[in-house]
């Protein structure tokens, strides 16, 4: 394979420039993880492509040669996901983050994959519009990663993931083929390919254009926080909040342990001796958001909040705001290494899920910093650990697997936004039986027949394609002696 790799070096030159190709073994390192670093693996070849043409002819000669290939965004991801092959090509979109068209009538915008998601908003804002899912690494994360992941953020609750506002792809397949999915209109006839391709973590081709819906500036926009002494308590006030029939823009809780890192890094001056505060944001028609504050902090007195702040200047917001989004690289303040989980289990379950997690943590004495967007029961607890210490880094794997394990018994899933890429496929067949599996690899080769697309992630049994799915057993001697034949 590596001899592949050096025959195909003259050609990615030729597509890219010499200055685009990274052969270097240093300046590979670069590129041997993505945001989860617990896994690494140094790409034999590196191409930084500067448009869909040349992302195109790139996977035409890797399919040609039967390499491997792997696309990468702004490397933000925690599952794992664009890890490289070291027998393969890494495909960095990171040059190509043009935005081609803000159509304001239209209300959508197209763009090229290496955008950063923040810039989108700030370039719709002009219009008063903006584009609503918003991950806490928005500043820096790529649209295209968006879409491999279906990312969501804080408020998806409210406006949906990242599925719920593409409307159109163009897409390099496998074979190198440049094409669509979808009219960028958002109404779709026949199979939802558009829909399929969002959230498959980049094993279905490359993307190489989004259009993207953008949506109306609020009319109004409110922020309160409620300090409570424990989640539970922020857990009732979440669940009595949606019961009421509210659904808030955003509803985020951090508990401890996650807001003594966040102040550590960002001084967000939370209440002083807060077990968990509950962030809630409200948007919409003035009358409409006017009514709900006032009922959301009658729910929050009532579940016993211990102090209550509201915020409707977009500084005062923003400030509280920082606390949350910087949480996951808060808690590098407070400890060397730790790993995020993502799991999702019903909000009804947001109290016996969480008193689980402290169990754990108490019992495996690994820290444990929850911090999750608790209006769809999203978790992402930080479990937390000093790799320099013996021991201390598997502990900490088995007590996020543990997470994961209570989330199914719960009735939740093992991944809401971040994916399964290598990190959690072991995990797969503990969420989805057999034919399940070879039901979602049997779409994957549809795209994929190959099975050079980011191969390795999702799966933890990857089959060739051409395999039949199921259990195998030796043929019948009717079969043997050709009296019979298997349709």
């Amino acid at each position: 394979m590596l001899g592949s790799i050096q025959a195909l070096i003259p050609r990615m030159r030729d597509i890219c420039g010499a200055r685009n190709v990274i052969t270097d073994p240093l300046e590979l390192r670069t590129y041997e993880c993505d945001g989860l670093t617990a896994h690494r693996s140094i790409p034999a070849l590196v191409v930084l492509p500067s448009c869909a043409a040349e992302v195109a002819a790139v996977v035409a000669a890797c399919a040609a040669a039967k390499v491997p290939f792997v696309a990468r965004g702004s490397g933000t991801g925690l599952s794992g996901g664009a890890l490289p092959r070291q027998d393969g090509v890494l495909i960095v979109m990171s040059r190509m983050r043009a935005i081609i068209e803000i159509d304001a009538a239209s209300r959508r915008a197209v763009l090229e994959p290496g955008v950063t998601n923040l810039a989108v908003s700030k370039a719709a804002a002009p219009f008063g519009l903006f584009y609503a899912p918003d991950p806490s690494s928005q500043v820096v994360c790529s649209v295209g990663g968006n879409v491999a992941e279906n990312s969501g953020g804080a408020h998806c609750l409210k406006h949906g993931f990242t599925v719920n506002h593409v409307m159109g792809l163009e897409i390099v397949t496998p074979a190198g083929e440049l094409t669509w999915l979808g009219d960028g209109t958002g109404v779709g006839v026949g199979y939802d390919l558009l829909g399929a391709f969002t959230g498959s973590e980049g094993t279905l081709g490359i993307v190489t254009k989004v259009v993207v819906k953008l949506m109306p500036l609020p009319q109004t926009v409110h922020l309160i926080l409620a300090a409570y002494a424990t989640t539970s308590e922020g857990g009732q006030a979440v669940s009595d909040i949606i019961a009421a029939g509210i659904v808030p823009a955003a509803i985020e809780m951090m508990d401890a342990l996650a807001i003594e890192a966040a102040e550590a890094a960002v001084h967000c001056n939370y209440p002083a001796g807060a077990g968990a505060v509950l962030i809630v944001e409200l948007d919409g028609p003035t009358a409409e958001v006017e009514a709900e504050l006032a009922t959301v902090r009658s729910i929050c007195a009532a579940a016993g909040a211990t102090e209550i702040r509201a915020a409707d200047d977009p500084a005062e917001r923003a400030s509280i705001w920082a606390g949350r989004k910087s949480a996951f690289a808060a808690v590098g303040r407070i400890s060397p290494s730790f790993i995020v989980q993502d799991g999702v289990v019903p909000r009804t379950s947001l109290g016996a899920v969480l008193a689980k997690i402290a169990a754990l943590s108490a019992e495996s004495g690994v820290r444990v910093a929850n911090v999750f967007h608790a209006g769809d029961g999203n978790l992402h607890p930080l479990v937390l650990y000093d790799e320099s210490v013996p021991g201390q880094t598997r502990a900490a794997e088995e007590v996020s697997g543990q997470i994961l394990d209570a989330c199914l018994e719960h009735g939740g899933s093992i991944t809401g936004e971040h994916g399964v890429g290598v990190d959690k496929s072991k995990y797969m067949p503990k969420m989805f039986d057999a034919s399940d599996l070879d039901t979602m690899q049997l779409v994957r080769c549809a795209f994929d027949p190959a099975s050079l697309c980011n191969p390795g992630k999702i799966f933890p049994t990857p089959r060739l394609c051409g395999e039949v799915p199921g259990h195998h057993r030796a043929p019948h001697p009717a079969v043997v002696a050709s009296q019979v034949e298997i349709f």
